[in-house]
Order: structure tokens, then sequence, then C-alpha cells
């Protein structure tokens, strides 16, 4: 399923940026919205990124069906609820909202790195983006995906049509806001990594 419109930075820029709040809290509903943006970004790059996409619209439909179904407002109130239920129970569930929350987590610092390298300027987006999968989802993932994700970044389009590709004009307009947005993404990981870390579900199955 395709997340309808194109892509725009600026959205998710928008959208990382009103997530956390003073309590340091991430909140749900930015933090789905700027995922619904991304989403949209590995999408205009066409088939390299689907196995990464489809999972991806996967489990933001599950984590806003969660948010929906009990009425979770932060990410910490949602961890709260179901760290209650005992972490046996919690890792029983595979589709739990930790463990969806975990998996899109992964994906976030692989999106991240690779946004970071595109804004550093290295013109070949393959070495870009192997790079940040190899230091992010790659230990997550079976050899047979590993392998095939590697080959299929050979084929990335240049670095200019990735800066095309983020709507918002000049490519040094597009690295500009590239310097704005990836602080409050990476704000948002660090937040949800500690949070993690803190109740030991970085592990979870």
């Amino acid at each position: 399923a395709a997340v309808a419109g194109p892509f725009s930075l600026r959205e998710v820029l928008d959208a990382f940026r009103r997530c956390v709040t003073e309590q340091r809290e991430v909140l749900l509903e930015p933090y789905l919205s700027g995922w619904r943006g991304l989403i949209r970004f590995l999408q205009s790059l066409g088939a390299v990124f689907s196995f990464i996409s489809k999972d991806a619209v996967a489990k933001v439909a599950l984590l806003e069906a969660h948010r929906q179904q009990h009425g979770f407002v932060s990410l910490q109130s949602l961890v709260q609820h179901e760290l209650a239920a005992g972490p046996a129970a919690l890792r029983a569930r595979p589709d739990s909202g930790c463990r969806t929350v975990l998996r899109l987590h992964r994906a976030l610092r692989w999106l991240q790195l690779f946004l970071e390298g595109l804004r550093s300027g290295e013109p070949r987006t393959s070495v870009l983006c192997t790079d940040a999968y190899n230091a992010s989802l790659a230990e997550h993932h079976p050899w047979v995906v590993r392998k095939a994700a590697t080959v299929a970044f050979c084929a990335l389009p240049s670095r200019d049509a990735f800066l095309e590709i983020m709507n918002v004009g000049s490519a040094e307009e597009a690295v500009a806001m590239l310097g704005e947005a990836i602080p409050y993404i990476g704000d948002v990981y660090g937040i949800t990594q500690e949070l993690f870390a803190q109740h030991k579900l970085l592990d979870l199955p």
C-alpha cells in the first residue's frame, strides 16, 4: 500500500520537530506522521527500498491501531502500558506496540545515517546507503536480505536526484533543510533508544 501524496522533506521536518515535548516524551501522532513522510521518500525511490517501505507501512498501520485503540498519546505511555502486563507477556506478542516501535526505530537509524550521508556531499549514494545500512539494519536481517539490499543499493540514483526528491527547491536548499531535520530525527531516535535500553526492550524478538 502506498502512502498518498508526494514526498516533502519540510513535512518530515515539521512532524519530527513536533515530536518531543518539554518533558522529553515522544508524541505518537507526529511520530507516525513523520514516518508516513519517510515512507513516501522510500516509495519515491522505487523497488530498491520496497523491502523496507512495505514493512514500515505495515508497522505504522499497526502502531496507529494501537494508538487509537488504547488512546496512547506518547511512546512512553505505550511502553508503560505494555510493561504492566509483565515481560513474558510482552515477549510473547509478535504484534505488541513495543516490538513494532523497535522495528521502526532501527529503520529510523538507517534513514538518519543515510540522510546525514546525503548532506555530507559524498556523491556515491550506493556507498552512503550501504554504510548506513551496515551500521544499523544489517545486523537484524538474514544474510540473504543483506546480500539483496547491498546489490540493490548499487542501482540508486545520484545524490543530485536524491536532493531533487526532497521537494524543497535547489540542492543547496535541500542540504540546508536536511541540516535542520536530522537533529530532530536524531533526538527522537536518542530518546527512544534510552527508553528501550532502560526497560531492556532493545532485543525484543
